[in-house]
């Protein structure tokens, strides 16, 4: 699907901070700089709305008449206090179309085996944590989940405050028909329905839409990241004790870059002109949700200051089986793509070089009139067509659930275990131990005749493979391998080594390694640190360490340390 721009030329521009600005120390205010980039550049611009206090959503009118709005967002960008400037596109929702008793219908959460080795083996990791430790030990793991909103009322999910998994969260829909609930930022983050209709295609923000029921795509990925587990009701979720932030920033046909990025920013705990600090930043932002074309500098940006702050983003690949959307395939973003149970990527689903790793994202087999769905991901729905209803799952039959949006929420809820025995990791520390702890690709597909082929590299927007095909063993097509809970569980376990050096070494001296700085993870402390040389006869030694730490059972674990080489 293509990325609408937005009906009039809303330009999301960042001024330089001042230690870059020509105009001296301080910050000049907002209508100052817009007035003077206005005299520079002989547009007509106009303020829509901050964001941060150099970060502006400006509509602008070109300066002559006709041209095309890439070459007058050229004009911006080549003025000296302009740090980049995007119009601001429209992004869409990635979706096509233990004694919980819905569970046996998971069959993506349990122990893969040879009919489904694409199941991430949640059960296995369940043994180890559900996810309740937390990074403070107090108020536990935030995973936020930028989307349609959510219906809190769902009784697998529910208030906090009333014994369920779900935060307060906050809307960032600035445009009052997108959002639907009769006016635009608030905060309320329960989802009004984003159902469109003949005559809502005549307005300009679905000029590229078309008639739909409400997708309720919120709660769907809510329920995957996290619904009420093990209660006797409905479904499991991949995590089952941290909390889930609903940041709404999509709503009827679609939602603008300019609000996502400001609900990216809000949920990580950055400050958000105009709404109030976030109580609860999150350390996970799931966001199945994209667009095509290649990564826009605001979200490169964005997702920069987020990995900062240790702050994992993981996004979904999208659904037109050819180049990765963005945000997915911006750098720093976990992308997953999307798997048949049988391992082999799914047809719909978008590849390339920028995925981290694949997950299970639905797949029917059987598609006779009136056949059953045979390996859809089953989740938390509501079931209204326009306006909220009642409760309900997804199913096998009227409503089965299929999308690269729902691997990425299988991810994210790995991520979620993983912090919750190592709250220590980085965000690119995560992606290096979900792909360490990733399974490989199957390179057959039992029951497929003929073979399918191997999958490729897009070349292009028009490349697309929209059937299923083999993930190639290199990390090219479908990333490092299928996503493991285990697995990745596993790898978290390990500590954290770090070492600090001298600032500079001659041949000869002696030479102090400090491992000090190094970290367990969680229940487990560093026992001792080993160092040997590999090349004792030659001046350029090079010593690897190894990590010796140990739970509160005393069971021991070693980490060998490639990146300590010295």
């Amino acid at each position: 699907m293509a990325i609408a721009a937005t009906p009039v030329a809303a330009v999301i521009v960042k001024f330089r901070s001042a230690s870059h600005s020509a105009q001296g120390a301080q910050v000049r205010p907002a209508p100052d700089r817009i007035a003077a980039l206005t005299a520079r550049t002989g547009l007509a611009l106009h303020a829509a709305r901050s964001i941060t206090d150099v970060l502006h959503v400006i509509h602008v009118q070109p300066a002559v008449t006709g041209e095309p709005i890439a070459a007058t967002v050229e004009r911006l960008r080549v003025d000296p206090e302009v740090e980049y400037a995007e119009l601001d596109q429209r992004r869409y929702p990635h979706a096509t179309t233990p004694n919980d008793p819905l569970f046996s219908e998971q069959w993506y959460l349990q122990q893969s085996s040879a009919t489904t080795p694409s199941a991430v083996d949640a059960v296995t990791a369940w043994d180890t944590t559900t996810g309740g430790i937390g990074t403070t030990g107090t108020t536990g793991i935030v995973i936020a989940d930028l989307d349609t909103g959510v219906r809190f009322e769902h009784p697998d999910l529910q208030w906090a405050g009333s014994g369920g998994r779900l935060l307060p969260g906050y809307t960032f829909i600035s445009d009052t028909f997108v959002a639907n609930d009769g006016d635009a930022q608030d905060a309320d983050a329960s989802d009004p329905g984003d159902w469109v209709i003949q005559a809502d295609l005549s307005k300009p923000e679905c000029s590229t839409g078309t008639a739909a029921n409400s997708s309720w795509h919120g709660t769907r990925v809510s329920g995957l990241l996290g619904a009420l587990s093990n209660n006797g009701t409905g479904i499991a979720g991949v995590t089952w004790s941290p909390w889930l932030l609903p940041v709404r920033v999509l709503g009827k046909c679609g939602g603008l870059d300019s609000d996502i990025i400001a609900g990216m920013l809000w949920a990580a705990g950055i400050h958000v002109n105009g709404a109030p600090d976030n109580p609860y930043p999150a350390r996970i932002e799931n966001m199945s949700l994209g667009g095509t074309g290649a990564c826009p500098q605001l979200y490169a940006d964005v997702v920069g200051q987020l990995t900062a702050k240790g702050v994992l983003v993981v996004a979904s690949a999208g659904n037109e089986g050819g180049p990765v959307d963005a945000p997915a395939n911006c750098a720093g973003v976990a992308g997953v793509a999307g798997l048949r149970h049988a391992g082999t990527k799914v047809g719909y689903s978008s590849l390339g070089p920028e995925i981290a790793l694949s997950a299970p994202a639905g797949n029917c087999v059987n598609t006779g009139a009136g056949s059953t769905c045979l390996y859809p991901i089953t989740t938390t729905v509501n079931q209204g067509t326009t306006t909220p209803a009642t409760s309900g799952y997804t199913d096998q039959v009227s409503n089965p659930n299929l999308g690269t949006s729902f691997s990425a929420p299988l991810v994210s809820g790995i991520a979620g275990l993983m912090l919750s025995v190592n709250g220590n990791l980085t965000s690119a520390q995560l992606i290096a131990r979900l792909k360490e702890g990733s399974h490989l690709f199957p390179q057959t597909s039992p029951g497929t005749i003929p073979a399918p082929p191997m999958c490729h590299v897009p070349t292009g927007q028009t490349d697309v493979q929209n059937s299923e095909c083999i993930c190639t063993l290199d990390g090219q097509t479908c990333g490092t391998g299928m996503a493991s809970a285990s697995g990745a569980l596993n790898a978290a376990l390990r500590p954290v080594a770090a070492v600090r050096v001298p600032a500079s070494v001659a041949p000869g001296m002696n030479v102090t390694l400090d491992a000090s700085g190094s970290s367990a993870a969680c229940k487990h402390t560093i026992a001792s640190y080993q160092w040997a040389s590999s090349d004792s006869g030659s001046p350029g030694n090079k010593f690897h360490r190894s990590l010796h730490h140990r739970d509160r059972t005393g069971e021991r674990y070693i980490q060998r340390d490639p990146h300590g080489d010295r």
